[in-house]
């Protein structure tokens, strides 16, 4: 365990940046399933809105980190495919 002070608000802070990150992680994968869901019940206009609805979460968490922005980039490019290909 941490003696230090610095080192005991080190595991403070670490541990609250990894419970949001982890929350926030969560909250990306949940607005891409929804477009994945929408995507297989083949319905165009539901996609495209979860679609619009994804993309600035996953910008949003690429930018604070959460997310590389080459997986957000690729997360983006592949759900705009597979929308495009049932539309």
């Amino acid at each position: 365990m941490a003696n230090s002070p610095q080192a005991r608000k080190r595991v403070r802070q670490s541990d609250a940046a990894r419970t949001r990150n982890s929350a926030q992680r969560s909250m990306v994968r949940t607005y891409i399933k929804r477009v994945i869901a929408a995507i297989e019940s083949k319905d165009p206009a539901a996609a495209k809105a979860a679609l619009a609805a994804a993309v600035p979460v996953i910008d949003r968490m690429a930018d604070k980190g959460v997310m590389h922005k080459n997986k957000a980039a690729r997360h983006k490019s592949r759900l705009n495919a597979a929308v495009k290909a049932i539309s």
